[in-house]
């Protein structure tokens, strides 16, 4: 029976009813500490929905169903408690990042509040005066700070249930902007329901699994992937804040044990940064061979990646049948499609094939790029398109991932343009109401299997090269870059014949402070790998600081964005190695 389309309404109906039936079950924790008594705190079905009509009802008092309220809140419970009163109150949550101490980080939130049109601004006593001093600072909007955790708010005994149906708008959930603009997704309530549903089906989930990550909460794997599931299912949430992951990468895989996790997601880089940094020391003790799920997903799965986590953690019980590649986006609410229960697939594809966007399994003894199986997309029709021509490919061509089905959001908030480029995408022979992706890939075996981002797939004389395929290589090949963030990016220039050309610009976080002749031997060794293993010539690298890649909140590699402040010179560099071609283009400020 799918709880999607059968007997519930809304989220909003989906809690209440768990809320009923036990009462007393964990809802959801947050974990600030390990291994001590007061290092946790936990909800109660019944505690959370008390909580959420008591907001509930504050929030019925000063707005209207449909009114938008940002959410800006640190890791904690509070931001559960708070987005589930929202659902009922009938309002539309807007989950953002708190405005933080940089103009960059201010002017996303900003943006986000602008383009929402929030009415009200929602928080808590550890985040109130930064919040309060960040809207107070606003010329563009103006809405009140209302803090949740005050005991004077209104008993929920109150509390009036609005009528609410799959059609009613939940929340706004803003892109992360890796390849532009963040836009706000207009996600439902029968959207969450029906990909709930589609998680729980793929994966035999129900009421005894327990979730948990440290993904943040504003994130849509974060909220749609990690936090909401169990509390539709009647299960339980476990959570921690990023900032303790990326500090104590190991305290992911204690809490994935002492809290006895079955589903506990992460990005691809996550699980790289975790079989780099865990020593065996702080391994010790660690029991994995409980854990049923680890979805790898919000990024490209890299092959190398699950096999040498799994390879890894084996010594404390991790099984290779747990590693889940999956495929989402939020335009889709989250989930799309994902394999477990088994070892993941990985296709040797031909690599000039790749090149020419085909996709060509072929033996170990022929050149070829490992890409991953994501899993079957059950609850869509998918269809892989030339993005140029719009013409459905045969079985074996690369192309755009369309989309259509019950998870796919209305579109985007104030942005008709952008919808009907989006979400009413309709093929060469007529089919309508399709989702673009922008995502390059194919459908082998009824599977997906992703190739790369058309907006950053680069065209180097003549040939398609995928950036994160050089990233992850260069990783892989040389010790200093390894559990760092690099960016692969074109930059167009003009030959003296007139011809267009796109030059390849590689750029890579280094630790510490390196002598010059150490930098500058590397940079000529990543050089050179480029062109052993790709046959592409590089045409400048460029050694920044770590922390000097940009990066969306969820971790995403913003290409887009490195290549701008490389043309305007706004670069950090520790040490550049570039042609002459592109010396023009670069002005960077010495460190």
């Amino acid at each position: 029976m799918s709880i999607g389309f059968v007997g519930l309404s809304s989220v909003t109906e989906a809690v209440r009813a768990n809320a009923l039936s036990r009462p007393g079950d964990p809802a959801v924790a947050f974990v600030r500490e390990l291994s001590t008594e007061k290092g946790s705190q936990t909800v109660s079905y019944a505690e959370l929905d008390a909580e959420a009509q008591r907001i509930a009802v504050e929030l019925q008092r000063r707005l209207t169903v449909g009114d938008r309220v940002l959410l800006l809140y640190p890791e904690g419970i509070d931001f559960a408690v708070a987005f589930l009163g929202c659902l009922y109150a009938g309002v539309v949550a807007v989950p953002a990042p708190l405005p933080g101490q940089y103009r960059h980080q201010r002017e996303r939130v900003t943006s986000i509040a602008r383009n929402a049109g929030v009415s009200l601004v929602l928080t808590n006593g550890e985040a109130h005066d930064d919040v309060l001093a960040w809207a107070d600072g606003q010329d563009s909007f103006r809405a009140d700070c209302l803090r949740t955790d005050l005991a004077e708010l209104t008993a929920p005994g109150e509390w009036v249930a609005p009528e609410l149906g799959h059609e009613t708008l939940a929340l706004l959930q803003y892109t992360s902007g890796s390849t532009g603009e963040p836009k706000g997704v207009m996600i439902t309530h029968g959207n969450l329901l029906h990909n709930v549903d589609g998680l729980r089906r793929s994966f035999g989930l129900d009421e005894r699994t327990r979730f948990g990550s440290w993904i943040p909460h504003y994130h849509d794997m974060g909220l749609m992937g990690i936090l909401l599931p169990p509390l539709i299912l009647g299960g339980s949430c476990t959570l921690m804040a990023p900032t303790t992951f990326l500090k104590r990468p190991h305290w992911w895989l204690r809490m994935v044990d002492e809290y006895d996790l079955h589903w506990s997601a992460a990005p691809n880089f996550a699980y790289e940064l975790c079989t780099r940094q865990i020593t065996d020391e702080q391994l010790a003790g660690i029991d994995l061979s409980r854990w049923r799920f680890a979805p790898n997903g919000s990024e490209p799965v890299q092959a190398s990646t699950l096999s040498g986590f799994a390879e890894r953690f084996a010594g404390a019980g991790f099984r290779p049948e747990v590693l889940t590649p999956c495929y989402g986006m939020a335009e889709a609410t989250v989930f799309i499609s994902g394999a477990g229960d088994r070892e993941p697939v990985v296709r040797h594809v031909d690599t000039e094939g790749l090149e020419r966007h085909v996709f060509e399994p072929v033996g170990a003894d022929r050149p070829g790029r490992s890409v991953v199986a994501c899993g079957t997309p059950h609850d869509y029709t998918v269809r892989i398109v030339d993005p140029a021509t719009r013409e459905v490919l045969p079985q074996g061509r690369i192309g755009e991932i369309w989309l259509r089905g019950p998870s796919v959001a209305l579109g985007y908030w104030e942005n008709p343009e952008a919808t009907e480029a989006t979400f009413r995408a309709e093929t060469a022979d007529g089919q309508g109401g399709y989702l673009r992706s922008g995502d390059l890939g194919v459908l082998h075996d009824g599977e997906i299997h992703v190739t790369g981002r058309i907006k950053e797939v680069l065209i180097v004389r003549g040939r398609n090269l995928y950036p994160q395929d050089i990233e992850h290589e260069l990783r892989a090949q040389h010790e200093d870059l390894q559990g760092l963030f690099g960016a692969v990016f074109g930059v167009g220039t003009v030959r003296e014949d007139g011809r267009e050309e796109e030059l390849l610009v590689v750029t890579h976080e280094v630790r510490g402070r390196l002598a010059e002749d150490v930098l500058r031997k590397l940079a000529m060794d990543m050089r050179q790998t480029v062109a052993r293993e790709f046959g592409a010539r590089v045409s400048a690298v460029v050694l920044v600081r770590r922390g000097g890649i940009k990066r969306t909140t969820s971790g995403k590699i913003q290409r887009a964005a490195m290549r701008e402040a490389f043309r305007a010179g706004e670069l950090n560099t520790l040490h550049v190695e570039a042609d002459r071609q592109l010396s023009s283009a670069l002005a960077p400020r010495q460190a």
